[in-house]
């Protein structure tokens, strides 16, 4: 609670700064954040000429001005005021009124802080004095545009971010994992290895698999569609686009409608670009009539669907508008759930050991009933009672440990889903298992069972990579680009030390017909050549000449290390071979 106060008070010396510094500035909100704080301002003159008053270079001065004033020990001083008076106060901020009007009627008076000549609307904590602050474990860091409110309908404001930890060495060493983390960014190393690229013609969030990147997401479905086969699965396919009706059917119409693209009519037919592939597989289990002894059902697609997602969350791959779900629909009866449930943690621990991720943990998501809004067609929740039980028996047996989440279920049933820290360390769900209770009755889904009587079934729904996407990004990110030699677009280069050397480099080539084999054949040093395939993140990188020629060996350099080992080409073969094997 302590960093909270001191991070929002920050925010509140931050526009103290900027509002002595540009006079006229129109001011937004400023909370406390994780790390850190922000404020929002308008820098438009008084003249209605648009112009960025501040860019990054400016940051030092600012965080100079804050310092200087937090030297002054200034006193936060609270008080509770009249409508009236707040409406003088801030009688030239625009923004601050619009929130004066909008808390009229929802309190007798609002709150102030005042600290020296600065005035903000705010209901508060923050210190006592400036001088609570440690002045030297503060940093400003960046700018950003961001609308009012969070509406693209309202105005584009600048948004100074700053961090904040308790001493200056937090400061110094949260900052430096930051630095690190960017080497790892998957938007850079994206790039820069030809994986992905986007296009504003084509528009925001719809990312472009260059050869690469392609040849990386056909090695994982092919990796999936094989393993999933070994497990019972069936694949489908199903179309990108269905009728409102099959929608309105499935509750996305209702639960999810700001997320979905705008409908496109078709002779006088409204259809909407999918959300999400589970009423496409519902009609597939509808289409024949389904006994107990037949069930459990595993439809499994890697089906693309198409999300609006407003530009100002949209993040290289992990947050975009189009991708391709790793999905699974199990349609079963209730004395299999908790089976199914077990098999689909072990099935997730195989792949996730299989691309060597640990640092991961289980989140039972639960429902929170109070809130009507998404849980206010849930008819029996006895059955949620008893599907979260199963969930949790599932874990328990399997001894991994789980945080409960009230209201983070689905409007549908309750759920696992499986948390992992991002090389920024924020917290995002890579994977989800959900047990739904609500779509079998909605689609008329029913299957025979003992007694010859009809009864809905259980469905589960089941992503182990989640998007293949998201799980690209992910991978970049863990590896710093060094994908498993497995799925490396290119496994192995072969620089030849010069041009009388290509014979004996194709021979090596042919030789190794088996793998992802390149030759280097640019007119570069050799340090150049090397270095070059170090940036491009090649497993192997292998070296021949006159010795390598006439023993018929090669000088393997193995990336992330220096060293360089000759050996006999059988010799090479049968190390990568079981480098492959063991997914090491």
């Amino acid at each position: 609670m302590e960093m909270e106060k001191i991070r929002h008070s920050l925010s509140h010396i931050l526009a103290s700064s900027v509002s002595e510094m540009y006079p006229g500035t129109k001011l937004g909100i400023g909370p406390a954040i994780e790390n850190g704080f922000y404020y929002d301002f308008d820098f438009i003159e008084a003249d209605k000429r648009e112009s960025t008053l501040i860019t990054p270079e400016d940051l030092p001065k600012i965080e100079e001005k804050m310092k200087e004033i937090i030297r002054k020990d200034i006193e936060f001083r609270k008080r509770n005021i009249e409508f009236g008076e707040a409406k003088k106060i801030f009688k030239d901020q625009p923004y601050k009124l619009e929130l004066v009007n909008e808390l009229k009627g929802q309190n007798e008076k609002l709150t102030v802080y005042e600290s020296g000549d600065f005035v903000d609307l705010c209901a508060g904590p923050h210190v006592k004095s400036t001088k609570d602050i440690p002045a030297d474990a503060f940093k400003l860091t960046k700018i950003a545009g961001a609308y009012w409110k969070g509406s693209e309908k309202n105005a584009m404001l600048t948004r100074i971010y700053g961090l904040a930890f308790e001493t200056k060495a937090q400061l110094e060493e949260y900052i430096k994992l930051q630095q690190e983390a960017e080497k790892r960014d998957h938007r850079i190393l994206g790039e820069r290895l030809g994986f992905f690229m986007f296009d504003e013609k084509i528009g925001k969030g719809l990312p472009l698999y260059l050869p690469n990147g392609h040849f990386v997401l056909k090695q994982l479905e092919d990796y999936m569609y094989k393993l999933e086969r070994e497990n019972g699965y069936l694949h489908v396919m199903t179309p990108i686009l269905a009728k409102e009706e099959l929608y309105k059917t499935s509750g996305h119409l209702a639960h999810y409608k700001d997320d979905m693209y705008a409908p496109i009519i078709i002779e006088d037919e409204k259809y909407y670009l999918r959300p999400m592939n589970c009423p496409h597989h519902h009609s597939i289990y509808k289409k024949e009539r389904r006994s107990y002894k037949n069930l459990p059902l595993r439809i499994a697609e890697f089906g693309t669907v198409f999300r609006y997602e407003k530009s100002g969350v949209l993040s290289g791959l992990i947050r975009v508008r189009g991708f391709t779900q790793n999905d699974s629909h199990i349609y079963g009866t209730d004395e299999t759930l908790e089976t199914e449930i077990t098999s689909i943690l072990r099935l997730f621990k195989k792949v996730y050991d299989d691309f060597d991720i640990h640092d991961y943990w289980f989140r039972l998501s639960l429902p929170d009933f109070k809130n009507k809004e998404k849980y206010g067609d849930v008819e029996n929740k006895e059955m949620w009672e008893k599907g979260q039980t199963q969930l949790k028996k599932a874990l328990r047996n399997l001894k991994l440990d789980f945080k409960e989440a009230i209201g983070e279920a689905s409007f549908y049933g309750p759920k696992i889903d499986i948390q992992i820290k991002d090389i920024y360390g924020k917290e995002d769900t890579i994977a989800t298992v959900q047990v739904d209770y609500y779509s079998a009755k909605r689609f008329d889904l029913f299957y025979i069972n003992k007694n010859g009587k009809k009864q809905l079934p259980v469905i589960i729904h089941r992503a182990i990579l989640g998007s293949f996407d998201r799980f690209f990004a992910f991978l970049i990110e863990k590896t710093a680009g060094n994908l498993p030699l497995w799925i490396s677009p290119v496994q192995i280069k072969i620089i030849p030390v010069s041009d009388k050397h290509l014979p004996y480099a194709e021979k090596v080539k042919s030789i190794l017909s088996d793998f992802r084999v390149e030759i280097d054949r640019e007119n570069e040093t050799m340090g150049k050549r090397i270095r070059n395939g170090e940036l491009q993140k090649i497993p192997y990188l292998l070296v021949v000449g006159d010795k390598e020629a006439s023993a018929e060996t090669v000088a393997v350099r193995e990336r992330g290390t220096k060293n360089i080992s000759t050996m006999k080409l059988n010799e090479f073969i049968e190390k990568i071979k079981t480098e492959i094997e063991n997914k090491n």
